[in-house]
């Protein structure tokens, strides 16, 4: 059974575990980040639970200007709860989980709350071989992005509520 809900300063090892599995390299938050995005944030942090057991997740974070390349912002620097656009710094399921629909399941739960939330745009990066994902999801590609974050090249996406 697959339910939903806000992150709890308890979730963040297990969001760590969960990004550090899912995630090459230098392009997982650290655990201090990720506590600190619940912290400050935790309406924008969705927990998908599966049979009691936290397996994904989506954080963010908002802004007035978006700017996806600024690396200050995956530390809510600048972030405004009130702000119309997201920002989402992680989409992660478990990589165990993977392949089952959930990503697509936290995904549709996360656009139907910002809409509820009255946000007017949704953006995040993504690497190549996730792009057409996220164009299923409704998701409009917008440009490679200038953010090299982990020694990655990443693309800037974005859908409108």
């Amino acid at each position: 059974m697959i339910e939903f809900r806000n992150a709890r300063p308890s979730d963040a090892l297990r969001c760590f575990e969960i990004e550090t599995a899912a995630y090459e390299g230098d392009e997982a938050a650290t655990l201090e980040k990720i506590s600190k995005r619940i912290e400050i944030y935790s309406q924008g942090f969705l927990i998908l639970e599966l049979e009691g057991t936290v397996v994904g997740f989506v954080n963010s974070g908002c802004a007035h200007e978006v700017e996806m390349s600024d690396e200050d912002f995956k530390e809510l620097i600048g972030h405004d709860p009130d702000a119309p656009n997201v920002v989402i710094m992680s989409v992660v399921v478990d990589p165990a989980r993977q392949g089952k629909g959930l990503s697509r399941a936290l995904m549709d739960e996360f656009v139907q709350r910002m809409r509820r939330m009255n946000k007017v745009t949704i953006h995040l990066m993504c690497k190549d071989h996730h792009v057409p994902l996220y164009e299923k999801f409704g998701y409009r590609y917008l440009q490679p992005s200038t953010s090299d974050h982990g020694g990655m090249a990443w693309h800037e996406m974005s859908m409108s509520l």
